[in-house]
């Protein structure tokens, strides 16, 4: 480190970041540890402002090539406003921000107990959606309650060029997301970069439409369902995040999702359990209680492992020192 100077702060002289790495069930979670930029004492959301407005570069430094990819997650570690929660959190990846983040909550988790910054097992953070309770299984497992999802439309049909009419469902689980059992072809890792480019072709048409979640916010994520593999699931999916890439774990805002529409569907009981798998393989065990106004509040158990700790060294002179973003989808 040189001087105070941070990556949010200081572009003229050279600076470092102090990182956790950590994958949940296969995706991949970078948390900031130390030496974000100073976003100020004011309240999360205008914090969150802050960092999108004034300090975009340190999320791209952070998440983007050479430093990143564009599967990575980071999660920027900050004070929170509610004096209840033991730290707050704000997500993002080389394309942008997430409200929420399942599996990266999960990581952060994990990483704050990997730190010693627990004093047991239940914690609570502070996102930009809402306060997320966790409660650490095991040294591995841990199981997050999100914010309270729900499904804001169904059987939404959209045309897609060369595709037809796809219909699907929109709905919240701290990000938006349209849900569709109607994949053009089967959600098999086999078929990886057809399901990309369904999924992108789905998003841009959604797009097209005008199809969105409430107050007109864009939708975001696609995600495409088939049937597991693993006789211990219910179903799989393939989610594409913001940016391009596919979601490696079985996506926690998604489940959340998944468990709204299922709910409003009459398809499952609270508590009545839910695993989903990923593209990948891997699984989260799901279910939901029914929160004071009617939502659903989801409950998402999955495992994470620290990968790697360290830091970001960012030279001034390095002309691509804020991240490389050719080719990124939008």
């Amino acid at each position: 480190m040189n001087g105070d100077c941070t990556a949010g702060d200081c572009t003229d002289s050279d600076y470092a970041v102090q990182i956790v790495d950590s994958h949940t069930e296969g995706e991949p979670t970078r948390v900031i540890v130390a030496g974000g930029p100073d976003l100020g004492a004011g309240s999360l959301d205008e914090r969150f402002a802050i960092l999108r407005d004034q300090f975009d570069h340190f999320r791209r430094m952070a998440t983007s090539e050479p430093r990143g990819t564009d599967v990575l997650v980071g999660a920027l570690l900050c004070e929170p406003d509610d004096a209840s929660c033991d730290t707050a959190v704000i997500f993002f990846n080389s394309s942008g921000y997430l409200g929420m983040c399942g599996h990266g909550a999960i990581g952060v988790v994990t990483t704050l107990a990997h730190l010693g910054r627990l004093s047991g097992e239940q914690c609570r953070l502070q996102t930009p959606v809402g306060i997320v309770e966790a409660t650490r299984q095991s040294a591995r497992e841990v199981t997050i309650e999100n914010v309270a999802s729900h499904r804001l439309q169904k059987d939404v049909a959209v045309e897609v060029l060369e595709l037809g009419t796809i219909t699907g469902d929109v709905a919240w689980g701290g990000n938006w997301f349209f849900l569709t059992n109607d994949s053009p072809v089967a959600v098999e890792p086999t078929n990886m970069s057809q399901l990309t480019e369904i999924a992108w072709q789905i998003r841009r048409a959604l797009r097209a439409a005008s199809i969105t979640g409430s107050d007109g916010a864009e939708i975001d994520h696609i995600e495409l369902f088939g049937p597991p593999a693993a006789s211990t699931a219910n179903s799989r999916s393939f989610v594409l995040c913001p940016g391009g890439a596919y979601d490696r774990s079985p996506c926690g805002t998604g489940t959340s999702a998944k468990l709204a529409c299922l709910a409003a569907d009459g398809k499952l009981a609270p508590g009545q359990r839910w695993v989903q798998e990923s593209i990948i393989g891997s699984q989260f065990v799901a279910s939901y209680r029914v929160g004071n106004d009617g939502a659903i509040v989801p409950s998402i158990t999955g495992r994470a492992y620290i990968c790697g700790e360290g830091r970001l060294i960012g030279q001034a002179d390095d002309p691509i020192q804020f991240g490389i973003s050719l080719g990124m989808r939008t």
